[in-house]
């Protein structure tokens, strides 16, 4: 079903087409300005270091429902060999791995998503299998750094993990930033954690990949109004799961992709962050995000790092 009316009028609301020009492909990336990037740097007053990437193997969060987006899987094309043929001479392994570009911690390109047959910022791209999104790669992204704010929603819930359908609102938002003491500024990166990747990982997967809490379309203004950079979750699907309205599906995804031009991402672990954010009550972090440009990829593998 197509966005209903209300829907398409809040799609309006809070589009950014035209805000940095119709040549633009970074989207709200451009809010990362040298300001941003400098309160990145000052957040990093600890010196501690924490992976937000889950692994990238063939045990990971891709169940087979969206075909060709697989599981990472490594296989050697060259063990141990010699170049000159001399074993006692310099020898080397080299590995291939075969992965969808989103099937493990990622960004999405704003050619991901898109409706009516335009993308983002009104564009009709054209992307075909053998060259990708010839609009929208993800290697137009470039540097992705900024300060990143981890917003614990399971924490500040009361409930971890969250459940299932969850729909995260602007007054949760809010109430997540107040515990965390931060207020969010232009180009600043948000982090949602409901708890999910850790239970994936522990217990019933097909639970955990078939549904989630997350953002709902009464969270999108905020984000707009916010000026966030890029928002990332803990989950396979991004927004709440089940849909708020089982007629359209993942209305989120489209308004922030196609009309915001809001960068997503998924699958990324805060375990360890979260408990250290708690513990010291600072949620507040250098982020160092850039995806592989993968020249015309809808999706940037990435391995985020903070540093607190």
């Amino acid at each position: 079903m197509a966005l209903p009316q209300h829907l398409k009028d809040l799609a309006a609301q809070v589009s950014n087409w035209g805000r940095w020009g119709a040549d633009d492909r970074r989207g709200t990336l451009n809010l990362i300005d040298h300001a941003a990037v400098a309160r990145g740097v000052a957040a990093a007053r600890q010196g501690k270091v924490f992976s937000l990437s889950i692994p990238f193997d063939q045990h990971g969060p891709q169940m087979g429902f969206i075909p060709g987006r697989v599981n990472p899987t490594l296989s050697a094309h060259s063990v141990n060999e010699s170049i000159s043929g001399d074993p006692s001479d310099f020898c080397s392994t080299d590995d291939t791995v075969t992965m969808g570009t989103q099937s493990a911690t990622h960004w999405d390109s704003l050619g991901h998503v898109g409706y009516d047959g335009l993308l983002y910022p009104g564009v009709a791209d054209t992307v075909n299998t053998a060259a990708g999104s010839q609009q929208h790669g993800i290697e137009t992204f470039g540097p992705v750094v900024s300060r990143g704010i981890l917003l614990d929603m399971a924490r500040v819930l009361g409930r971890d993990p969250l459940e299932a359908g969850y729909a995260y609102t602007a007054d949760d938002l809010d109430a997540a930033a107040a515990m965390a003491g931060v207020t969010v500024q232009p180009g600043d990166i948000v982090c949602l954690r409901s708890g999910w990747i850790q239970h994936f990982y522990a217990g019933d997967r097909m639970r955990y990949a078939t549904g989630a809490p997350g953002p709902s379309t009464k969270s999108i203004q905020w984000f707009r109004d916010h000026d966030v950079a890029a928002v990332a979750v803990d989950n396979i699907i991004f927004e709440v799961f089940p849909s708020e309205d089982p007629a359209v599906m993942l209305p989120v995804h489209m308004i922030h992709i196609r009309d915001i031009g809001l960068v997503q991402g998924q699958n990324w672990d805060l375990e360890a962050l979260a408990a250290d954010c708690a513990a010291d009550g600072q949620y507040e972090f250098l982020l160092s995000a850039t995806p592989l440009p993968i020249t015309g990829s809808c999706g940037g593998a990435v391995a985020p790092t903070a540093v607190k």
